[in-house]
């Protein structure tokens, strides 16, 4: 997800100036007597004065949460149950808020007001570029290339026998509005020879022993035979007799 443009912009909690502050601490039936607060220069003091002489919590225990204003339209991308909302918001607070709910098949509880879930879908990315499209909203070439990289990883390079149509026809739109397809980097692991696997000789270099073990085995057949006498290639006469008995 590094590649993606934008992805250092996107938080894991809301910030909001506007909303309560919450201060949470764990509470034990007739352990606090009663809460009160201070004004101390610039700052406001909350004291908690325990009944007995101490409290059986401490300032590590002490949680702070901003409760913001309740959102007017809530989109939700890929989050399968409502539930999963609760880190950023209340769920029950969100009564009055528009929820669309954009996901591919599998395991969604349809919540929201408006469920966008294609049958034969095959990655959020193309659902979301197809929804796009069907409002007219401009994609950009930034937006054009995050939706193509969702797309490439969600159908393994489009390779996956579950790859929609609708996924090659919006990969197409999108690589007309700048997107590049990437290929993934193909990684070669080598391959463990396998228990008892003959290994595999060298040619050439069983060939060149080979020809050491005959030049060997020639030199030493000559050494048994003996060296030849000095005249033996040497020019001869013949010398005989021509009478016939």
């Amino acid at each position: 997800m590094s590649n993606l443009v934008g992805i250092d912009k996107v938080k894991s909690q809301i910030e909001s100036k506007s909303g309560d502050l919450v201060v949470s601490f764990p509470y034990q039936e007739n352990e606090i007597d009663k809460v009160s607060y201070t004004l101390e220069g610039k700052f406001l003091n909350i004291i908690v004065k325990p009944k007995e002489n101490q409290l059986s919590f401490g300032e590590k225990d002490v949680i702070f949460k901003k409760s913001g204003e309740t959102p007017a339209v809530v989109v939700a991308i890929g989050v399968k149950r409502l539930s999963e909302l609760q880190t950023f918001f209340n769920v029950e607070g969100l009564k009055d808020t528009a929820i669309v709910n954009i996901d591919k098949p599998g395991n969604n509880e349809g919540y929201g007001d408006f469920v966008v879930i294609g049958q034969n879908s095959s990655s959020v990315s193309e659902q979301v570029a197809d929804l796009l499209l069907t409002l007219s909203y401009p994609i950009d070439q930034d937006m054009a290339q995050n939706l193509m990289s969702g797309i490439v990883s969600a159908t393994g390079n489009f390779q996956s026998p579950r790859t929609s149509s609708l996924a090659f026809e919006i990969a197409g739109v999108l690589l007309r509005n700048g997107a590049r397809r990437e290929v993934p980097r193909q990684v070669r692991l080598n391959q463990p020879r396998l228990q008892n696997q003959p290994r595999t000789r060298d040619f050439q270099g069983g060939r060149k022993d080979n020809f050491q073990n005959i030049n060997q085995q020639t030199s030493q057949k000559q050494q048994n035979r003996g060296e030849a006498p000095p005249d033996w290639l040497a020019p001869k006469i013949y010398k005989g007799s021509t009478n016939v008995e």
